[in-house]
């Protein structure tokens, strides 16, 4: 079965498992002791942590080993802004951070912070100039994934990195997703990332901070990791991923060259293959193995149940396969098109026949699901246009406003307008990103009685 969510987590890398097998005989002691048992699980250790960093590119004393990539983060928001605290409690990130750095953000908010939540482009990439405009005087923490987990675009780390140390203010960087396929460009303050995305075990998290940067560690003190990381290591987890993420950088290059083909070759037969479709993230600067594209009238949830059925494993940002039914803030962020998402990330090794046959299927799938939600397949012109239309969507999830605005456009003059009613969430992103695919115009959004009027008028 064709594993396709490896931004979610790789399979477990074979170096990996040996490592991990050997560790369990040779580092079960507490590498804190003098004897024999314990020296040699220090040994291990600190093998480990050297090779640990010379892939994140710092110090060995600069990288401590935490419980997950999100613990990292945690702990590296709150070290900072807390050794920080003399300069303010101001806190930049883009609106496109993974959920461990906007939860961050949230509670520090609730603690009397501030933040500044910067935008991103269409293609998910912030502005340097404008990240520099959202720093201030009493800025502490700026934050910049090195790559966004969602769509695969790549982020301008060096130039914002740059305009950080001009403005003295450090740069936390969540490398996460990029860390396996290459070292972060230089000019990071703290670098956070996660085992389990680059093939090694999961429960293994990386923190660096480099030497200079202000680090207060929050909650109680530990004994171990610099302080930083508080708890008995598990050693064997983290001897594992150390090996495993040099042999996945070892091989990173030509894995890249070969699967960014097959994502190209992805962006453009899905574009052929089936219509009203919307492929997002930076065509260019991306990390080799994503892709994610959304599917008008398409029922997200739907849609990947149906792949699974054909034995494709995927994932999605599309608020039908939440529970909160609200859409992905990637998605949202960057204005695109949410119903109907998926994301596809190859993992190493992953065989261009299993492409080809996704791609064979996933046109007959959607197809599938339009006519179950009875999509339309064009809007034929009503021989006596309206003057307006209100639909009524309340209590409807997505995308069937987007499908009843879809099937009453025509029926309005040209000029004319279409008011619809929803209370689901995606509506707000979704009805305008129909529109600009469409060519119609959007209006806004107005207040209603329950949820939201959105007016779009027709343009042709």
């Amino acid at each position: 079965m064709p594993y396709f969510d490896a931004a979610s987590a790789a399979p477990l890398h074979p170096v990996a498992r040996q490592a991990l097998l050997a560790a369990l005989d040779e580092g079960w002691a507490d590498p804190a002791r003098l004897y024999r048992e314990g020296r040699r699980a220090r040994l291990l250790l600190d093998a480990a942590r050297e090779a640990a960093a010379e892939a994140v590119g710092c110090r060995p004393d600069e990288l401590v080993f935490t419980s997950s990539g999100t613990t990292a983060v945690h702990a590296g928001i709150a070290g900072a802004l807390s050794g920080r605290r003399r300069v303010g409690r101001h806190l930049a990130h883009s609106a496109v951070e993974h959920s461990s750095v906007l939860h961050s953000a949230a509670a520090h908010e609730a603690a009397g912070g501030s933040c500044t939540e910067v935008p991103v482009d269409r293609f998910g990439a912030v502005d340097p100039a404008a990240y520099a405009a959202a720093l201030r005087a009493d800025t502490a923490l700026a934050c910049l994934q090195s790559a966004n987990h969602e769509v695969g675009t790549e982020q301008p780390v060096a130039e914002v990195a740059a305009l950080c140390a001009e403005a003295g203010v450090p740069l936390l960087v969540d490398a996460a997703q990029s860390l396996g396929w290459g070292p972060v460009p230089a000019g990071w303050s703290l670098l956070t990332a996660s085992a389990h995305k680059w093939g090694g075990p999961a429960g293994v998290g990386l923190l660096a901070v480099r030497k200079g940067t202000r680090f207060s560690p929050q909650g109680p003190a530990g004994e171990r990791e610099s302080g930083r990381a508080p708890g008995f290591e598990n050693l064997p987890a983290i001897v594992a991923a150390a090996a495993s993420l040099r042999a996945v950088r070892d091989g990173a290059a030509a894995e890249a060259v070969r699967l960014r083909a097959l994502v190209d070759r992805i962006r453009s037969v899905v574009a052929e293959r089936v219509h009203d479709v919307e492929v997002v993230g930076d065509p260019v600067r991306r990390l080799p193995h994503l892709v994610t594209f959304s599917c008008l009238y398409v029922d997200g949830e739907t849609l990947l149940h149906e792949l699974d059925r054909r034995e494709f494993s995927v994932s999605s940002g599309s608020s039908c396969t939440s529970s909160t039914l609200t859409p992905s803030h990637v998605l949202r962020a960057m204005g695109v098109l949410s119903e109907g998402n998926v994301r596809v990330s190859l993992p190493p090794g992953t065989a261009g026949a299993d492409v080809d046959r996704f791609l064979e299927v996933l046109p007959e799938v959607v197809a599938e699901v339009r006519e179950r939600l009875g999509a339309p397949a064009s809007a034929p012109p009503s021989p006596a246009p309206a003057a307006s239309l209100v639909v009524d969507a309340l209590g409807r999830r997505c995308p069937i406003p987007v499908i009843e605005l879809a099937k009453v456009i025509g029926e309005v003059a040209v000029g004319a307008t279409v008011t619809v009613l929803a209370d689901d969430e995606a509506a707000r992103l979704d009805i305008p990103a129909w529109c600009e695919m469409r060519g119609q115009e959007y209006v806004g959004e107005e207040p209603a009685d329950r949820g939201s009027a959105y007016v779009v008028r027709r343009l042709s």
